[in-house]
């Protein structure tokens, strides 16, 4: 196995009913992750996550925090079960609501504070997405620098740069189908609808930032033990400021998944571990930096796969 190590954990949309349900029943420390979690938010999150509805999961006060209790729950089964052989990752990563997880995983912040604080941004970005009608799009066959140009002037924006031909844009919906025309035009082959409340990653959630800016500044974050690579710069977050400012602009900014990737794979990563429910970003790790090794942790089995 390789010694350079980065652990990746999903965001949003990675939610399915049942997800960790395996690693709850087996292990102790991932079951007190998620009576923890009903605890801090003093709901049935735990039952949803479990048991759905499926309608109710995917709602994003409630997908937020289930994919931070599930991923979170696969770490501390994963820790739990390995002991001090435990691999010790050289960067860790989280695509967008991952982001909070990453935190979690290094000690900048601790579980019960990320629950709120996702809850909370799960609140506010659905009301942001219902006071603007807006979406979001996969482009795929068009670089990144094509998909900028197609949004400029129409009030769209690049909201997740995945991958060299997958680029996320979204917007308000004229502004959206603006800048869809203009990039099929530039030669995307196709323009994929996502199945989101709204423009996630784009100004349509500027009220969303503007108070979470008030939660951040009153929560306790710790300096990384680990460096994060951060959502919108793709570079390591350093300090506590750091990592307010990373968690605010992160809200109306453009993920930059690739260029996360290609920083860590830059500084020796071979092996990417993606901790949570599905296998999205070892997918993309795969594509970005195809030499390297990947592995998915998201059920009981996949527990063993690391050594």
């Amino acid at each position: 196995m390789s010694d350079i190590t980065a652990f990746l954990f999903p965001g949003q949309g990675a939610q399915e009913v049942g997800m960790a349900a395996d690693v709850v029943g087996a292990s102790a420390a991932a079951k007190a992750v998620f009576d923890e979690a009903d605890d801090v938010l003093g709901t049935s999150l735990s039952k949803i996550i479990l048991e759905g509805p499926a309608d109710e999961l995917v709602r994003s006060h409630n997908a937020q925090p289930a994919i931070l209790t599930a991923s979170v729950a696969l770490l501390r089964a994963l820790e739990e079960r390995m002991g001090d052989a435990m691999p010790k990752p050289s960067f860790v990563a989280g695509h967008s609501l991952g982001e909070y997880t990453a935190l979690v995983a290094v000690g900048s912040l601790d579980f019960a504070q990320a629950l709120r604080l996702v809850r909370r941004r799960g609140e506010l970005m659905q009301a942001a997405a219902e006071a603007t009608p807006s979406g979001m799009a996969a482009l795929i066959g068009l670089a990144l620098d094509a998909a900028l140009a197609a949004c400029e002037g129409t009030g769209a924006q690049v909201a997740n740069a995945n991958s060299e031909l997958q680029i996320v844009i979204a917007g308000p919906r004229a502004a959206l189908d603006a800048a869809i025309e203009r990039a099929k035009e530039a030669g995307a082959r196709r323009a994929l609808p996502l199945d989101v409340a709204g423009a996630f990653h784009t100004e349509v959630m500027r009220p969303a930032q503007d108070e979470m800016d008030r939660l951040f500044a009153e929560t306790a974050f710790v300096a990384p033990a680990v460096p994060v690579i951060c959502n919108t710069t793709a570079t390591p977050l350093v300090n506590a400021d750091d990592i307010r400012g990373e968690l605010a602009d992160q809200l109306c900014g453009c993920v930059y998944w690739q260029q996360t990737i290609e920083y860590m794979a830059a500084n020796g990563v071979e092996r990417y571990v993606e901790i949570g429910p599905g296998k999205v970003l070892t997918g993309l790790a795969k594509r970005i930096a195809p030499g390297a090794e990947t592995v998915a942790i998201g059920d009981l089995d996949a527990l063993g796969a690391l050594t």
